[in-house]
């Protein structure tokens, strides 16, 4: 179980790992890999804060092979270097995906139903601009990086999810998160010179999209 802790200090959304607000977080590594992938391994680190208004997250990546081209929101992310945070709020029937590329660019969906279709998923709802744009980034590479940084290099993407975006789709929050969600993370780049999928938790096939695996996150002051 990851503890999201409770922070009075709200990060200045800089992508500095080791600011103090940061250094009162847990942290969680990324280490089971799909063998589908290359032999290229980024070392992927979580961290995950939160106050009444919502989630704060930060990922730190030892990298190589980056690439982000996607440059608009809803676009497949996935496709570059990219993070994901994927949470299920309490008992709800549903969960949300969050896939941040290095470069900044996201998307985020409410998803009832994973089961694939022409479409995407026989139930879901894909989250419109107008309400993303509540979710902040941070980003510490440039928006677009192309062509590929084939050297080592550290990157972080930092965000703020708030509560009432999460409440407008999934069932009403209240004014707090409640005890215990479920959530996974991941880091992947699928159309790099050298794909991978990482994961918190263990996947039994390649699909992030398994909420019966995700992990359970714990919310200090409950």
């Amino acid at each position: 179980m990851y503890l999201v802790r409770l922070t009075e200090q709200l990060p200045q959304m800089s992508g500095e790992w080791n600011s103090p607000a940061w250094l009162r977080a847990e942290t969680l590594e990324l280490l089971h890999f799909r063998p589908e992938g290359s032999d290229h391994r980024p070392r992927t680190w979580v961290r995950l804060l939160y106050n009444r208004n919502g989630f704060f997250g930060i990922f730190r990546v030892e990298d190589r092979y980056v690439r982000a081209i996607q440059t608009h929101y809803g676009d497949s992310v996935y496709k570059d270097s990219c993070v994901e945070f994927f949470v299920k709020p309490g008992r709800d029937p549903g969960y949300f995906n969050f896939e941040f590329s290095c470069g900044g660019t996201f998307l985020c969906s409410y998803i009832t139903d994973p089961e694939r279709t022409v479409d995407g998923f026989r139930e879901f709802v894909s989250i419109p601009e107008n309400d993303a744009r509540l979710v902040a980034v941070h980003h510490s590479l440039p928006y677009v990086v192309d062509p590929e940084i084939v050297d080592p290099v550290i990157w972080t993407l930092e965000f703020f999810i708030p509560f009432a975006l999460l409440g407008k789709y999934a069932r009403p929050l209240g004014g707090s998160p409640g005890r215990e969600w479920t959530a996974n993370f991941y880091k992947c780049g699928d159309e790099t010179s050298h794909p991978h999928w990482a994961s918190w938790q263990p996947l039994p096939k390649l699909n992030f999209h398994m909420p019966e695996c995700f992990g359970a996150i714990s919310f200090e002051g409950f």
